[in-house]
C-alpha cells in the first residue's frame, strides 16, 4: 500500500508539472549562429519546416491506419461475463404420463456465465482490401512527403537567392553612394574655385539623394525577404539570419545541362497518380470480389454457474465449449454492389485522364522553365560583358572629367550606366539561379537530400 501511495504522488506531481514543462520546451531549435550557406538553410528547413513535419505525421498516421486494417487477419478474442437473478423462474410445459400438459419451473434463481469467444477470418473482403492497399498506401504518403520536400527545397532556395539579390543590390547602392559623395565633393570644390557653375554639384546632390532613398528601400526589402526566408525554414521568432555565399561558386552553379530529355515519370506528381491508380485497382478488386462469401472460424468456451443461494453461486462450474465455421453471403442488396463496382471503374478511367493531363502539363512546365532559363542565362552572359564595359567607360570618363576634357553630364551618364549594369548583372545572376531551380524541378531532378 505504501508503494502504491508513493506512485500516486509521483503521478500527481508529474501531472501538475507537465504543462509547465511542455511550455518550456522550444518548438524549434535555433539556427546556427554562424553564417548560413544555402545547404545549411536547406538542412535546417528539412528538419524543422512545420509542413514537412505534418507530412511525416501523416505517414505515421497512415501506418497506424494500415495496422488497424490488417488487425482483422489476426484472431479476435473477447471475454464475456454475465450475471442475472430471477425473481420468478421461467415456466415450461411438460406432458405427464396421461399426456396432460403440466407447467413446471426450470432453472435456478442465480445464474452467471463467464466465457471466451474467439474468431479467425479465413476469407473476408474487407481485411483483404486492407492487405492489398497497404503497400500503395504507404508509397502514396511517402511520395506526399517527397513532394513536400521538393516544395521546401524550391521555396527556400529561391527565397535564399532573393535575399542575396537584395543584399548585392544594397552593396551596389552603397558603392554608388560613395562615388556620388566623391563626385559631389569634387563638383563643389570646382564650383568654389569658379571653374564650373553650381549645376554640377546640384545634379550630384540630386543623384546622391536618390541613391540614399533607394538604399533605404533595399534595407527594408531585405528585412521583409529575410522574414519570409525564416518562415520557409521554420525559424521561430525574430532570430537573425546571416547568409554566406561564394560569388564564384554561384557563377559556376548557374550552368545546367539543357540537353537532358524530359521523362515525366521522374516527376513526383506523376508518380503519385500512378500510386493512386494502384489504390483504385485495389478498390475495384474489393467490389469485384464482394460477391464471394465471408468465411470465418469461431470457438467459444463458457463457464456457467447456477445456484439458488447467491453465496454459493460460484461453488460449482458447468462448462461448455464448441468450435465452428461461419459463412456470410449477402444475396440481394438492391444492385448496390454492381453500382459500386461501376463507380470505381469510372473513377479509374478518370485517373487515366488525370495522368494524360498531368503528362501534358509537365511537358508544358518543362518547356516554359527551359525557355525562361535560357533567356535569363543569355541575359546573365551579356550582363557580365556589359558590367566590364561600363566599369571601363566610367573610369575613363571620370578621369577625363577631372582633366577637364569631359563635362559632368558625361560623368552622370557613365555612373548611371555603371550602376544599372551592376544591378542588371546581379539580377540576371540570381534570376538564372532561381530559374535553374524551376528547371530542375520541372525535370524531376531537383535534389532534396541535404
Amino acid at each position: 500500500m505504501k508503494h502504491i501511495k508513493r506512485v500516486l504522488r509521483l503521478l500527481f506531481s508529474f501531472t501538475l508539472l507537465a504543462p509547465a514543462w511542455a511550455q518550456a520546451q522550444p518548438t524549434t531549435p535555433p539556427p546556427p549562429s554562424n553564417q548560413l550557406t544555402l545547404e545549411q538553410c536547406l538542412q535546417y528547413a528539412l528538419q524543422n519546416q512545420p509542413v514537412l513535419r505534418q507530412a511525416r505525421l501523416d505517414e505515421e498516421t497512415n501506418e497506424a491506419t494500415i495496422r488497424i486494417g490488417l488487425a482483422g487477419w489476426l484472431p479476435q478474442v473477447n471475454l464475456n461475463a454475465t450475471g442475472q437473478h430471477y425473481f420468478q423462474l421461467p415456466y415450461t410445459v411438460f406432458p405427464n404420463a396421461e399426456g396432460i400438459s403440466v407447467p413446471r419451473q426450470i432453472g435456478l434463481k442465480n445464474t452467471s456465465t463467464v466465457g471466451l469467444a474467439g474468431t479467425q477470418a479465413l476469407y473476408n473482403n474487407d481485411v483483404l482490401l486492407a492487405l492489398r492497399s497497404a503497400r500503395p498506401s504507404r508509397q502514396f504518403y511517402q511520395q506526399n512527403t517527397t513532394g513536400v520536400r521538393i516544395d521546401v527545397v524550391t521555396d527556400v532556395s529561391k527565397a535564399f537567392y532573393d535575399v542575396l539579390l537584395s543584399q548585392r543590390q544594397l552593396d551596389v547602392l552603397n558603392e554608388d553612394i560613395l562615388r556620388l559623395q566623391r563626385s559631389l565633393q569634387d563638383a563643389r570644390a570646382r564650383y568654389d574655385a569658379g571653374i564650373v557653375d553650381k549645376t554640377d554639384y546640384k545634379q550630384a546632390e540630386i543623384l546622391l539623394n536618390n541613391s540614399i532613398v533607394a538604399r533605404k528601400q533595399a534595407i527594408e526589402a531585405i528585412k521583409g525577404k529575410s522574414a519570409y526566408l525564416r518562415e520557409l525554414m521554420g525559424v521561430a521568432g525574430q532570430q537573425p539570419l546571416t547568409l554566406q555565399y561564394d560569388t564564384l561558386r554561384l557563377m559556376q552553379d548557374a550552368f545546367v545541362d539543357t540537353t537532358v530529355t524530359l521523362d515525366p515519370t521522374n516527376r513526383i506528381e506523376f508518380q503519385q497518380l500512378q500510386t493512386q491508380k494502384a489504390l483504385q485497382s485495389a478498390q475495384i478488386s474489393y467490389y469485384r470480389w464482394g460477391f464471394l462469401p465471408a468465411v470465418s472460424a469461431f470457438g467459444n468456451y463458457n463457464a456457467v454457474f447456477q445456484n439458488n443461494n447467491f453465496g454459493d453461486l460460484y461453488g460449482q462450474r458447468f462448462p461448455n465449449s464448441f468450435v465452428g465455421l461461419q459463412l456470410s453471403l449477402p444475396i440481394f442488396q438492391g444492385m448496390r454492389r454492381l453500382q459500386n463496382l461501376r463507380r470505381e471503374r469510372l473513377t479509374d478511367q478518370r485517373i487515366d485522364q488525370d495522368i494524360l493531363a498531368t503528362r501534358n502539363r509537365i511537358n508544358t512546365e518543362f518547356e516554359q522553365a527551359l525557355a525562361t532559363y535560357k533567356g535569363y542565362y543569355t541575359d546573365y552572359l551579356f550582363g557580365q560583358r556589359n558590367l566590364a564595359l561600363s566599369k571601363e567607360v566610367y573610369s575613363v570618363v571620370n578621369l577625363q572629367y577631372r582633366e577637364g576634357i569631359k563635362t559632368y553630364l558625361d560623368v552622370i551618364v557613365a555612373q548611371t550606366t555603371l550602376r544599372t549594369a551592376q544591378l542588371n548583372y546581379y539580377s540576371a545572376l540570381f534570376q538564372v539561379l532561381s530559374s535553374k531551380v524551376d528547371l530542375l524541378r520541372a525535370q524531376g531532378n531537383l535534389p532534396t537530400s541535404y
